[in-house]
């Protein structure tokens, strides 16, 4: 059975999605840790990120990059952290988390309930940054 992110991928299930490129995809998750976390995801459905080929693992970094600078001027947060956790969906992926303290890691206190309509605007703003910064192509409309 395919896992809820790559029904995501597939369109299956909605997503709002501020990048994709051939390997990967990122988009805003539905619990959020903190405005702007971004789940970087491959779309090679693997359970564990040490079992990535290594080629795939690296592009995810650079797009959590990409994502991590365009959270900075958005948001303007002290950090922005990564993490890769694996509990919760059995595909590999990476919370690119705008931080200004370490309880923005706290998944007991995510945001279980946002307002559609600031996921949408976070989403469009992180969209934005990252075409002004170039990456016009993997940014989705």
């Amino acid at each position: 059975m395919p896992s809820i992110f790559t029904r995501i991928i597939n369109g299956e299930l909605p997503a709002r999605f501020v990048w994709k490129d051939h390997t990967s995809v990122a988009f805003l998750p539905l619990e959020s840790l903190n405005r702007g976390h971004v789940l970087v995801v491959p779309r090679m459905e693997i359970d564990h990120w040490i079992d990535l080929p290594a080629e795939v693992a690296a592009q995810l970094t650079v797009v959590a990059q990409n994502i991590g600078r365009a959270q900075r001027q958005a948001f303007s947060p002290k950090r922005i952290g990564m993490m890769i956790v694996g509990f919760d969906v059995p595909h590999v992926h990476l919370h690119v988390v705008p931080v200004d303290n370490l309880t923005h890691f706290d998944f007991a206190s995510a945001n279980r309930h946002p307002d559609p309509a600031e996921l949408d605007r976070t989403a469009e703003m992180l969209r934005s940054t990252l075409r002004a910064n170039g990456h016009a192509e993997q940014v989705p409309d």
